[in-house]
This record gives C-alpha cells, structure tokens and sequence, in this order.
C-alpha cells in the first residue's frame, strides 16, 4: 500500500514541552524487553502504581493487551513481530508528545526492531530495560504455560524455542529478575528516572 501524496502533518499550538511543564516531569518511553515469563509485565504493573503515588503521569502499553485491539491482525512471523513493534514505537511517540511516560511491556526479540523505535525518538526519550533472567528460569516460571505448548509444538515460532531473542548490547538499564525482587526492580527505575532528572519528585 503506497502513501497517499495528499496528507500533510496538522501542528498544535500546545507543545510537548509545555506539557511537560505542566506535568512536571519529562516524558519519555521505556521500553522492557526480555524473554516471556522474564516479568516484563509484573515489573510495569508495580512500576506504575508507584509512579502514580509520586503524581507522575504516565500510560502501560503491554504486549497481550495490544493485540486484543490495535495489533489484533497481526501474526507471529517475524514481519509480524516487526510491525508489531513499529506501531507500537508510533503510539509510544504520541505518548512522549502528551507529556506522558509510556511504559512498554513486549519481548521485542530483534534488535533492529527496537533500534527504529530508538531512532524515532530524540535520543533522550527511549529508555531501553533489559529485564534479564535465563531461559530455563523463564521456563520454569512458565506463568501462561506457553512454554510447555512451545515444547509440545501447539506454538511455532516461540522466542526462545524454535526464534530467536536478540538481547541489548547496551540498554539504559538492566533488570536481573533472578536477582531482584518486583519492588527492588520497580525502585530501581525510579532511582534511574530520579538520577537522569527524568522526575523531580
């Protein structure tokens, strides 16, 4: 499907920087990649709540969620997977526009997906967090028991079984799940949010 030639981008008279100052923090994406079952999800629940409590406006955009409505057409193949994320990538900029802090919850297993969402973005308004933990922890924990269905093949093309999980080579910040617990991960990223003058609070 070809572009239409006959579009053209309507500004406002309300900038993000206003909406920033309005809000009283910095906007921003942070984007948590990692295996399924790593505690992506468990860790921007927790992660929110709390930013909530300091007054802090921000939005969680989870992987299962998304494909109950806007991505609902699409598959698992990797041409899936990558467009997948380049919408995402597209919400996540309208968010950091509405002075929001957009919290990213999707496996995301290739690098060049997530460099484009890197590379729409200012270069100080994509948080990469690697939420860490090795496959065998991951599938021991098995939370919707995709694992299980992956192994017994009922799931193709399931990140880590039978597709590939590309890990960052150098995110903002690194979440060992094995090694922390919810509260400390969730802490950590707002000790990190704190530290980088994201929030004032």
């Amino acid at each position: 499907m070809s572009k239409s030639k006959h579009i053209s981008w309507h500004g406002s008279l309300v900038t993000k920087e206003m909406r920033q100052k309005r809000n009283k923090h910095k906007s921003a994406v942070l984007w948590f990649t990692g295996l399924s079952g790593s505690g992506k999800s468990t860790i921007t629940v927790e992660l929110e709540r709390k930013l909530y409590q300091l007054g802090i406006h921000t939005y969680r955009l989870d992987g299962d969620n998304i494909r109950h409505g806007l991505n609902k057409n699409l598959g698992f193949t990797a041409e899936g997977r990558s467009e997948n994320i380049r919408r995402i990538g597209e919400v996540s900029k309208l968010f950091i526009d509405a002075g929001v802090l957009a919290l990213t919850a999707f496996i995301s297993p290739y690098r060049d997906d997530r460099n484009l969402v890197r590379a729409l973005l200012p270069s100080n308004e994509f948080i990469e967090i690697y939420v860490k933990c090795r496959l065998e922890v991951c599938e021991e924990r098995d939370p919707k028991g995709l694992y299980k269905k992956a192994r017994a093949g009922e799931i193709a093309g399931f990140t880590g079984i039978d597709a590939p999980y590309e890990a960052p080579i150098s995110p903002e910040l690194t979440i060992d799940t094995e090694k922390l617990s919810v509260e400390e991960a969730a802490q950590r990223v707002i000790h990190y949010l704190l530290e980088k003058e994201y929030l004032t609070v």
